[in-house]
C-alpha cells in the first residue's frame, strides 16, 4: 500500500474514531501490521511517481553514505587493531643477533604507521558525519532529507570510504609481506622470499578487481543516467502532445460558439 493510500486510511479511521483527550499515541494507523506508514516508524513506500523527485534521489544518496560510513568505521576499526597488535606482539632481536635488513625495520616501522594513520583518519570522518546522517535516517522521512549534510560532506565521506577500502587494504597486504621477512628472515630466507612471491599475484588480482568493480559501477550509474534522461524526453513530449491536443480543442470550442 502506498502512502497516499495509507494516509487516506488514517484519515478515515481518524474521523470515525477521534482521538480521546487522555490518549497520547502518535500512530494514527488503524493496523500497523498489514502496511507500512511514516508514523509507524518504518521506512515510508513511495509511489512511482514519488521515485522520480529530487528529494527522493537525495534520501537514496543518504542511505548509501550511511552504508558507506559504517562499513568504513568498522573495518577501520579491525585493520588499525590487527596492526597496533602486530606492532606489540613482533619480537624482534639485537642488531647483533639478527640478519634482517636495517631497510626492511624502516619500511615495517613506515608500514605500519601508515596502516593506523590512514584507517584513524577514516574512523575519524566516519565517527563525526555518521551520527548526524543516522539523526535524519533514523526518522523515515524524506522531507527532512535536507536537514542531512551527506551532500555538503560528500567528498569527506569518498575519502574515507577510499582510505578504508582501497589504502588501507593495500597498505594492509604490503604489512603482511614485510611482516613475513622480519618474522621469518632470521630463520629462512626462502620463507621470508615466499611471503612476497604469494603475495604479488593476491595485490595483482586485488587491484584488477578493485579497477573492474569501480568501472562496472560507473558504466551502471551511466546507464541508469541515460535511462532517466531518456525517461524525461519522452515525459516532456507526452506534455507537448498533450498541450497541443488542448489547444485545439479549445480553438475548436471557439469556432463552434462563433458559429452558433
Amino acid at each position: 500500500m502506498s502512502v497516499w493510500s495509507a494516509s487516506t486510511v488514517g484519515n478515515n479511521y481518524h474521523y470515525a474514531h477521534p482521538a480521546s483527550r487522555d490518549s497520547h499515541s502518535n500512530n494514527w494507523c488503524p493496523n500497523l501490521t498489514k502496511h507500512k506508514c511514516v508514523m509507524s516508524g518504518e521506512t515510508p513506500i513511495q509511489t512511482d511517481d514519488a521515485l522520480h523527485t529530487p528529494a527522493y534521489l537525495s534520501w537514496r544518496k543518504l542511505q548509501l553514505s550511511r552504508a558507506k560510513l559504517k562499513a568504513s568505521s568498522k573495518k577501520s576499526a579491525l585493520l588499525s587493531g590487527f596492526a597496533m597488535a602486530t606492532m606489540v606482539e613482533v619480537q624482534l632481536n639485537q642488531p647483533e643477533d639478527t640478519k634482517v635488513p636495517p631497510a626492511m625495520l624502516v619500511a615495517f616501522t613506515v608500514c605500519t604507521t601508515l596502516l593506523v594513520a590512514v584507517h584513524m583518519l577514516a574512523l575519524m570522518i566516519s565517527t563525526c558525519i555518521l551520527p548526524n546522517i543516522e539523526a535524519i535516517g533514523n526518522l523515515h522521512s524524506i522531507s527532512l532529507v535536507h536537514e542531512s549534510p551527506h551532500e555538503r560532506l560528500h567528498w569527506y565521506i569518498e575519502i574515507a570510504w577510499a582510505f578504508s577500502t582501497l589504502l588501507g587494504l593495500i597498505l594492509f597486504l604490503v604489512e603482511i609481506a614485510i611482516l613475513c621477512w622480519v618474522k621469518f628472515y632470521d630463520l629462512s630466507v626462502t620463507a621470508a622470499w615466499s611471503a612476497c612471491v604469494v603475495l604479488i599475484p593476491v595485490m595483482i588480482v586485488f587491484l584488477a578487481f578493485a579497477i573492474h568493480f569501480y568501472m562496472s559501477l560507473a558504466t551502471h550509474k551511466y546507464e541508469v543516467t541515460v535511462t532517466g534522461i531518456k525517461e524525461l524526453e519522452l515525459l516532456k513530449e507526452q506534455i507537448e502532445m498533450g498541450d497541443h491536443d488542448g489547444r485545439m480543442n479549445n480553438l475548436t470550442l471557439l469556432e463552434q460558439s462563433r458559429i452558433v
